[in-house]
C-alpha cells in the first residue's frame, strides 16, 4: 500500500465527526444524493477506499454503500453498510465498482437504485433496485437488474402526478426512462435526452422548481475539466435547454452532485478531495444554492463553511469561517487529526462564524482546542461583531509549541439563546505575529 495514502487514512479514521465541510471525516465518500423524507435530511453517497494489496492504484475502489442522516445541527450519523458489492444478486463479485446511487420514496416504500457490473457481462454497468419501509433500510434487493437500462448514475424524479422517471448516463450521453408504477421496470424504452451540450456528461440529477424541470449533470469541458451544469425544460423527458454552470471545475478530478430543498433553503451537495489530496479518495460537501428571479441558478462557490448550524455539544470548526480578518487558515500539524486551523493570529485579528444554535441557553461553559508557542494574550468570543456582547474569554497559555495541542475551557459569561453569529477576537501585544492557533470551539 502506498505509504502516503496509508498515513492519510490513519489520520482520517480518528478525525473529527462534527464538521461543516467536508460533511463526513471518518471515511471517504463521494457522489452524494441528498433526499428529504418526512422533514429529515438523508445522504446516499458512494464510498471510496484505499485499494487492497494487489489492486493497482490510482483507480476508484468502491466496494459498498453507506448512508447518512443529519442529526442535530451539523452531525452526520453513519448508518453503516446498506449494500456490499458481493450482495448484489446479479453482480460480478469483487468488482469494486459501486458507483453513484439514489433513493426515492413513493407511497410508503423507499426505492434504492444503484449501478453495478453484471455477472453476465451484458454491459459495462446495469442498474438494480431494492425496497424498504425505512429510508435507512434494510433493503430487499431485486434478483435481477432493470431490463432496458445499461449505464451509470441513476437519478430519480417523482413528478406531481406520482409518475416516476429514471435518468442515467452512458456512452457520453444522458438518457431517461419512464418507470412503471411498480418502480422496478421501465415503461417503453429509454431515450437520449436532447438539448445537452456536447462533451462528456454523467451524473444526471433532476428536480422541479416553479413548474419547470431542471436537469443537472456533470459536464466536462476540454479546457476546464468537470463542471456541474444544468438545463431546463417543460417535460421531464426533454428536450432541455442548457442554462450554464452551477459550479466551476474545482480540481483535476471528478465532481458529482445533487440538489435538495431543506428547511426552506436550496442546497448543492457535491464532492472534493481536499482532505486526502488524492482525487480517488473524495469527501462529500454541501453549500447553499440560490435562484435568480428569472429561474436561473447563481453559481455556487465551494466553501469550508458549508451548511452546518452547530448546536450545544457539537464542535464548531471555526476555520470554516464566514469572515476572517488579519489571520489565516492552514492544515493542522502535530498530534491533531487531519483538518484545518485558524493561525497567524495578530492583535485584533478576528474570525466570524455565523448560524450557531444556542438553543434554550443551557450552555454553561465553552471549550476550545488550541496550540501556542507563547503565553501573552487572550481571545474573546463575542456575539455579532467585535464590540458585541462578550460571552467567553480564554487566556493564551504556552502548550509546548505551535504543533502541541491542548483542550481548554472557560465559563460562559452570559446566557445566550437561539441562532447567533459569533466572532472570535484575538488580543495580544502589538507587533506579535502569532497569538494562538485555534482548531474548534464547543458549548456545553
Amino acid at each position: 500500500m502506498n505509504i502516503k495514502i496509508s498515513t492519510i487514512v490513519a489520520f482520517f479514521l480518528v478525525s473529527l465527526l462534527h464538521a461543516q465541510n467536508p460533511l463526513v471525516t471518518h471515511m471517504f465518500t463521494a457522489d452524494p444524493t441528498a433526499r428529504v423524507f418526512d422533514g429529515k435530511l438523508y445522504l446516499y453517497p458512494s464510498h471510496d477506499i484505499v485499494p487492497k494489496e494487489g489492486v493497482k492504484a490510482p483507480r476508484f475502489c468502491m466496494p459498498d454503500y453507506h448512508m447518512f442522516s443529519l442529526e442535530k445541527g451539523s452531525t452526520w450519523k453513519d448508518h453503516g453498510v446498506i449494500l456490499d458489492q458481493n450482495e448484489v444478486p446479479w453482480g460480478k463479485k469483487d468488482s469494486n465498482g459501486m458507483w453513484a446511487p439514489d433513493c426515492i420514496k413513493k407511497g410508503d416504500t423507499y426505492y434504492y437504485y444503484y449501478p453495478a457490473q453484471p455477472e453476465d457481462g451484458s454491459s459495462f454497468r446495469r442498474i438494480g433496485v431494492g425496497t424498504s419501509k425505512s429510508p435507512t433500510g434494510p433493503f430487499k434487493w431485486e434478483k435481477n437488474y432493470i431490463k432496458g437500462l445499461d449505464g451509470i448514475d441513476p437519478g430519480l424524479l417523482l413528478d406531481d402526478d406520482e409518475k416516476a422517471y429514471l435518468y442515467f448516463a452512458g456512452d457520453k450521453t444522458l438518457k431517461v426512462a419512464k418507470l412503471k408504477d411498480n418502480m422496478k421496470s421501465i415503461d417503453g424504452k429509454a431515450i437520449k435526452i436532447q438539448g445537452i451540450p456536447a462533451g462528456y456528461v454523467e451524473g444526471p440529477f433532476p428536480f422541479k422548481y416553479n413548474g419547470k424541470y431542471y436537469l443537472t449533470f456533470a459536464h466536462v469541458f476540454t479546457d476546464e475539466g468537470y463542471t456541474i451544469g444544468y438545463a431546463t425544460g417543460d417535460n421531464p423527458m426533454g428536450p432541455f435547454v442548457y442554462q450554464g454552470k452551477i459550479m466551476d471545475n474545482i480540481g483535476n478530478g471528478t465532481n458529482h452532485h445533487s440538489v435538495v430543498k431543506y428547511n426552506g433553503k436550496w442546497i448543492l451537495f457535491y464532492h472534493w478531495w481536499d482532505i486526502s489530496g488524492f482525487n480517488k479518495l473524495r469527501s462529500m460537501r454541501a453549500d447553499y444554492m440560490e435562484f435568480k428571479k428569472d429561474g436561473t441558478i447563481k453559481k455556487v462557490k465551494p466553501t469550508l463553511r458549508g451548511i452546518g448550524a452547530p448546536t450545544i455539544g457539537e464542535k464548531i470548526q471555526v476555520d470554516r469561517y464566514n469572515h476572517i480578518k488579519n489571520a489565516k487558515t492552514a492544515f493542522v500539524g502535530g498530534n491533531e487529526p487531519i483538518g484545518w486551523m485558524v493561525c497567524d493570529t495578530q492583535m485584533m485579528s478576528s474570525v466570524t462564524f455565523n448560524n450557531v444554535d444556542f438553543g434554550d441557553g443551557s450552555a454553561t461553559k465553552m471549550i476550545a482546542r488550541v496550540s501556542s508557542g507563547q503565553r501573552i494574550g487572550h481571545f474573546e468570543v463575542r456575539i455579532g461583531d467585535p464590540k458585541g456582547k462578550l460571552i467567553a474569554d480564554f487566556p493564551v497559555k504556552y502548550t509546548g509549541g505551535w504543533n502541541s495541542w491542548e483542550t481548554i475551557e472557560t465559563p460562559m459569561l452570559e446566557k445566550v439563546t437561539g441562532m447567533q453569529n459569533i466572532i472570535v477576537v484575538f488580543i495580544s501585544e502589538w507587533g506579535a505575529d502569532k497569538i494562538v492557533n485555534l482548531n474548534w470551539l464547543q458549548f456545553q
